[in-house]
């Protein structure tokens, strides 16, 4: 009897890094729930997979509304990987003495507690799985190591609310991965570097291709693989 095919949870997939992720863990042969907060254009990225002979279906997730949280969680019988990938960056954003408290609100409730309140509600599902993946899509903004070096090269880059929601990330990840460490669920963060997206105006130095593979590589690891690491393409990151 052949083996049922493992299901793949991306959030904020209907473009850019998670859209990405969603396709190749499709050709990997995952089937794909392609969480999108505006459904019309899931329905456009999922029709776009399907073309590539992907198995994919669209579903309504807006991860700071509980009630579209909590839907698609219902619809969704049993899920191998999670990847937390939908984020904002906030107009409002800048450094310690000027970013907007409301800026610092709403990147936490999506960056941070959103990741949290979809983790939470498909775990029952995760832990029926036999080795399950969730993959938190961080970044090296998110390094308190980093961001205190002052030879790093993106040291002068300063968003407290994008870079405090994404440190709050790692952390969850830590404590999860404790957590759950003596369950076949693996817990990550991944850095996908300065990658070339809407959230950054497409200012970014590397493709989505590029910017996709750490989540990617995180999403299938092997049994023997580690948990409860912060990861780039080019190998561990500091916390």
């Amino acid at each position: 009897m052949a083996s049922q095919p493992k299901t793949a949870l991306i959030t904020g997939a209907n473009k850019g890094i998670g859209f990405e992720v969603a396709r190749q863990l499709g050709k990997a042969g995952f089937t794909i729930l392609l969480g999108a907060r505006n459904l019309a254009l899931g329905e456009q990225a999922a029709a776009t997979l399907r073309a590539e002979q992907i198995d994919v279906r669209a579903l309504e997730l807006d991860i700071t509304r509980p009630e579209t949280v909590a839907a698609a969680a219902a619809t969704i019988p049993s899920l191998d990987v999670l990847v937390n990938n939908a984020g904002i960056a906030d107009p409002a954003d800048g450094p310690p003495t000027t970013t907007q408290i409301g800026a610092l609100e709403r990147t936490l409730r999506t960056n941070f507690i959103g990741a949290v309140a979809v983790t939470q509600a498909m775990l029952p599902m995760l832990r029926k799985s036999a080795a399950a993946r969730i993959v938190n899509v961080s970044s090296g903004l998110g390094s308190l190591t980093l961001n205190g070096d002052l030879a790093w090269q993106h040291v002068g880059v300063k968003f407290l609310a994008y870079s405090a929601s994404k440190a709050a990330l790692n952390m969850f990840t830590v404590q999860l991965a404790y957590e759950l460490r003596d369950t076949g669920i693996k817990v990550n963060s991944a850095d996908p570097g300065y990658t070339k997206t809407d959230l950054n105006h497409n200012r970014g130095t590397q493709t989505v291709e590029q910017g996709a593979a750490e989540a990617i590589r995180l999403a299938l690891l092997p049994d023997d693989g580690p948990t409860g690491t912060f990861s780039a393409n080019e190998g561990p990151n500091p916390w």
